[in-house]
């Protein structure tokens, strides 16, 4: 069954976590899940990112709060008030494709809602997309790249990033807009691009006990660990 998977209040780590493991345990299923984060900002940063660099962004900012590297690529987010999401589903197309098409409907979706934005579409060179720029750890809400979504001002608003496990995609997603987090039109409208996208309904479940016991133990011993956190 596809599902919009609902779980309790989780901290960075236990997030990642779990979207990992609804890839292990459901890789043939399509599961969307609206983060349910525990008190407080959180940052994630791409899987290929250096701490070293991290860690001097983060310092910049003057951010002290939870950090993790997630199982995907991109830069920099910072959790705040942003509404984060995750989906797995099973497709064999590129990447850089699923990206374009998943934020088309996106955006659609938003501007039913009443939310004004666009599609990013400047071609940028492959160097746009690394983990570095200028020797400082790229920051996705920064920089915006190619079909990323900005706000009517400009400000990118929307960005995601990828991972593909064999046919398994999971994508890891952040719509950074005012209340985003609390907003309903906003999740509504997520639902129903996801629902387009995929042309499937979505059924909402809770998070078995088992599988939130499985994520809280790969965060323990992945997420959190200092092996994973300074890998590069």
């Amino acid at each position: 069954m596809h599902v919009l998977l609902n779980t309790p209040s989780l901290n960075v780590f236990e997030q990642m976590a779990l979207d990992e493991q609804v890839v292990r345990t459901r890789p043939e299923e399509i599961t969307l899940r609206f983060y349910n984060w525990t008190l407080g900002p959180a940052v994630t940063f791409g899987y290929a990112q250096f701490i070293s660099e991290v860690r001097r962004t983060l310092q910049e900012r003057d951010f002290s709060a939870e950090y993790a590297r997630r199982p995907t690529g991109g830069g920099v987010v910072f959790h705040e008030d942003d509404l984060t999401f995750s989906l797995v589903f099973s497709s064999q197309e590129r990447p850089t494709e699923i990206y374009k098409k998943l934020h088309a409907f996106i955006l659609e979706e938003l501007v039913a809602q009443g939310q004004s934005g666009k599609v990013f579409d400047t071609h940028l060179p492959a160097s746009a997309y690394a983990p570095s720029v200028g020797h400082a750890a790229n920051a996705c809400f920064v920089r915006p790249v190619e079909n990323d979504l900005l706000s009517a001002s400009g400000q990118k608003m929307l960005g995601g990033a990828i991972r593909r496990f064999g046919n398994t995609v999971l994508y890891q997603g952040s719509l950074q807009l005012p209340g985003a987090r609390t907003n309903p039109h906003y999740k509504r409208a997520l639902l129903n691009a996801v629902r387009a996208f995929l042309a499937v309904d979505l059924h909402p479940a809770a998070c078995q006990k088992e599988l939130l016991a499985q994520a809280r133990h790969l965060a323990q011993q992945q997420y959190q660990t200092k092996e994973w956190t300074e890998k590069f």
